[in-house]
């Protein structure tokens, strides 16, 4: 298979759905592989394939998680997914729970709204709602938001360098265009850019907090259900936010 289930349509078989979302932030390779260790099974047990074999593959893979890890990664997701539904920056699509301490949601830019900086500064908030929602639930965060160049903390960082120095969005000097490839290697060298970025991620982090501490009940009930199933739909997660403090955005 070259893509991942996620993106096959679900409405051909009832059991499709659920291995779909299960496999969520899997890559075809990895769903091949799967495949491959599944069927061989079963040959041994002389019998066909079944949609349950691959679920349970799928569920064993996710089980492989302590039952701590599996519930901070909820949380942290679905942090992600109540920030990118309330401010309505995009519409959720799906939201999991992977191996090894991997989560991930599936999202939906919404194209229609104009890109100013309040959109900027709520985008920005939305990729510090997973760090954000283990300070508020554990008080204390698991490294896993930072550490790459891919990361939560270095996509925010860099949308907040981008607003300060080629966006135009900043007060110091908002006319002046600075190149992406260097931008990032100056908030070692220009303390008071490094401030600026800063100023803009602590912001975003206060709103991303304000937002969750409202939906803290939400939170709680959609990572619960995270925690058990491993998958969600945007759908199932709209779902419990209504009921749980009225309509998302």
């Amino acid at each position: 298979m070259s893509e991942p289930i996620h993106t096959i349509a679900t409405t051909q078989h009832p059991g499709l759905r659920q291995l779909a979302l299960l496999s969520t932030g899997s890559t075809g390779a990895d769903i091949e592989r799967l495949v491959r260790e599944v069927r061989r099974k079963t040959r041994r047990q002389q019998r066909s394939l079944t949609w349950s074999d691959l679920e349970q593959a799928l569920l064993a893979g996710q089980m492989k998680l302590s039952d701590d890890l599996r519930w901070r990664t909820a949380i942290h997701e679905v942090g992600h997914a109540i920030a990118f539904s309330d401010t309505g920056i995009a519409e959720v699509v799906t939201v999991s729970i992977g191996i090894a301490g991997m989560g991930q949601v599936v999202s939906r830019q919404r194209q229609n709204l104009p890109q100013t900086q309040d959109w900027l500064m709520r985008s920005i908030a939305c990729m510090l709602a997973g760090r954000t929602a283990e300070l508020l639930i554990f008080g204390e965060t698991v490294a896993g938001a930072g550490g790459y160049d891919d990361s939560d903390l270095a996509k925010a960082t860099e949308h907040a360098v981008a607003a300060e120095t080629r966006l135009g969005f900043s007060d110091h000097q908002p006319l002046l265009y600075r190149s992406v490839a260097g931008s990032i290697n100056e908030l070692s060298l220009d303390r008071q850019l490094a401030e600026r970025v800063n100023k803009r991620l602590i912001k975003a982090e206060a709103m991303a907090r304000s937002l969750l501490e409202n939906r803290r009940d939400a939170l709680i009930a959609i990572a619960t259900q995270l925690k058990g199933v491993g998958a969600m739909t945007g759908e199932e997660v709209n779902a419990l936010l209504m009921a749980h403090g009225g309509s998302p955005t």
